[in-house]
């Protein structure tokens, strides 16, 4: 049976779903992927186009799908790199794990709480309509926020090492997500979003 098949609580009230659910591999397991994408995953510094000018981020990213797909956001437009077998494996345990097929994924690297995001959607027209995100992280814990774009409304949650949140129905549309900076936080955190490019 599916995860997110039995009793798995949304945690947005109205206007969209998102589905958390801990321990989605062995803390072991999650340990030993945790090690191997920080050496094996083609980490760059993110960039960003803000007021005209180009911003290079702490934060490293990586973009990796099932073939060489175009992908913009920030204004930046990248192309997946082919997918090594840690993430290919990690992409069919999250397969298993919502019911639902990727062919993509785009992994962001924390080196500690002084790098987040701050508040968006991933609404890009290459996601179609009504994406479904899985994230899983990996790493330490991080509190992760919504906020409802018309009431203004917030939730939030800590995600956990080796959790998993499915993203899915209006709520890009409803709804921006942001991940907290804490400069309490002094370890790393991998989060890998699996997404499917629309063609």
């Amino acid at each position: 049976m599916k995860l997110f098949d039995n009793n798995i609580q949304n945690l947005l009230p109205y206007d969209g779903e998102a589905l958390y659910h801990e321990g989605v591999l062995d803390p072991i397991e999650a340990d030993k992927y945790f090690e191997i994408l920080l050496k094996e995953i083609a980490w760059v510094n993110d960039e960003a186009i803000m007021f005209g000018r180009r911003i290079i981020t702490k934060r490293k990213v990586a973009w990796y799908g099932d073939a060489e797909y175009k992908y913009s956001y920030s204004k930046i437009e990248r192309h997946a790199l082919p997918w090594i077998n840690s993430l290919k494996m990690l992409k069919q345990q999250v397969e298993s794990a919502s019911g639902k097929t990727f062919n993509s994924c785009l992994l962001n690297l924390y080196h500690d709480g002084t790098e987040g995001m701050s508040w968006h959607s991933d609404d890009e027209t290459e996601l179609g309509e009504n994406p479904v995100i899985a994230s899983l992280s990996l790493g330490v814990n991080r509190k992760f926020s919504f906020k409802h774009k018309q009431t203004k409304e917030t939730v939030s949650v800590v995600l956990n090492h080796a959790s998993l949140l499915l993203m899915q129905g209006s709520t890009q549309h409803n709804w921006l997500h942001s991940l907290s900076k804490s400069t309490k936080i002094t370890g790393p955190r991998i989060n890998l979003t699996f997404r499917r490019i629309i063609d």
